[in-house]
């Protein structure tokens, strides 16, 4: 794998101007999906809450100058940042031996000295991510300017950083897919394909990696996804490979349906029937056109098809997160613009009997889109 290294000025840049637009000459964010954009780096997959972590990473920003505040242990992966000009990075302790665990407090002690203490006026920030402490230690004199709905916003349309390592993702998860292929037979389990996947990524990435979402047989009851269990396969079964990655903080996402020894065919109809969905919703991708009309045109192909529609949304954005804007759902009236990433995920549920999804990435381009993931998605 290439080691990209994110420094982030795009979208460091493209704050500065929101913030100029809100009239707002300051700002704290402390959701790690926003520490994450606007810095490059993601801390190591956790299993579970860490004690010496402290946190929340935070990062400030004043008159264009961002301040990035982290626990020393992360300063290594955000060394980078002091490249440029606009950026100070202010680390604090989080693991001694000589003191009790404190490194909330010693955040606390780093953001007043990037504030001058008491905070007056205006000042954005994520409500629905903001430590009591962090309000506290602000003090009575600050007003907080909501800007919960405008980060997600900036986030949408990628830049150039940013679709380099999606694409990184997105060659996981085609390597997780051909080993998928390989692991539907007759006698091995849910849990035995995704051990197979699991094993390939690792391998492929070199280093640990964050896996989900979806293998399940379809026979069962409710067979639209859930992670592995003990279900064995049986000659004919259909199973559902939803697999995406997190490397490098960026998620992947994308599904195949395989089956064990051969398909059934019923199975081949309805195959066939999502990957012209599929076809279908990849040719309305282009800039302009609105989500909720995407949507609409896909469902109505699978009526026309004389299926019942499925129950869940007909695609996503992904980044920071495996689900971002924009929503392909009903009456969306969300348009898409070049740069956009979007993943496509029509499919086809017999409760108890079959399932088969099948999706695919995109990239909205000047013209139309192009497809991100490779993964053999074929009977």
């Amino acid at each position: 794998m290439t080691d990209i290294q994110i420094k982030h000025q795009e979208q460091r840049q493209r704050t500065v101007e929101m913030l100029k637009s809100q009239g707002l000459t300051r700002a704290l964010f402390t959701h790690p999906n926003t520490f994450l954009w606007l810095t490059g780096f993601a801390p190591p997959a956790q299993m579970g809450v860490n004690p010496f972590n402290g946190g929340p990473s935070l990062v400030y920003v004043e008159d264009g100058h961002f301040t990035i505040i982290a626990i020393d242990n992360f300063a290594g992966g955000l060394a980078g940042l002091q490249d440029d000009p606009d950026c100070t990075l202010a680390t604090y302790t989080g693991f001694t031996i000589e003191n009790p665990l404190n490194a909330t407090a010693k955040m606390l002690d780093t953001l007043a000295q990037a504030t001058g203490g008491t905070v007056i006026g205006r000042i954005g920030v994520e409500r629905f991510n903001l430590p009591l402490s962090i309000v506290t230690a602000m003090g009575t004199t600050a007003e907080f300017v909501a800007l919960d709905s405008v980060m997600p916003t900036l986030r949408e349309v990628k830049t150039a950083e940013e679709i380099a390592l999606l694409r990184e993702n997105f060659h996981l998860s085609d390597v997780g897919h051909a080993a998928a292929r390989q692991a539907v037979v007759a006698g091995n389990r849910e849990v035995d394909v995704f051990a197979a996947v699991s094993s390939a990524i690792y391998k492929e990435a070199g280093q640990f990696v964050p896996i989900g979402n979806d293998f399940i047989v379809g026979y069962r009851q409710a067979n639209i996804g859930a992670m592995p269990d003990a279900l064995e396969i049986r000659p004919h079964d259909s199973f559902i490979a939803d697999i995406s990655t997190t490397y490098g903080g960026y998620w992947s996402d994308s599904c195949a349906t395989y089956y064990a020894e051969s398909p059934t065919e019923k199975q081949r109809k309805l195959h066939q029937t999502v990957t012209d969905a599929l076809d279908f919703a990849i040719s309305l991708i282009k800039p302009g056109a609105v989500a909720g009309d995407i949507d609409a045109q896909v469902r109505d192909f699978m009526r026309k098809a004389g299926h019942v529609v499925y129950p869940h949304h007909t695609g996503h954005g992904v980044g920071v997160m495996g689900h971002e804007a924009p929503r392909i759902v009903p009456d969306n009236p969300h348009v898409l613009r070049e740069n956009m990433v979007i993943m496509l995920e029509p499919g086809i549920y017999f409760p108890g009997e079959t399932s088969i999804r099948l999706e695919d990435a995109v990239l909205v381009t000047a013209d139309g889109c192009a497809v991100l993931t490779s993964h053999d998605k074929s009977i």
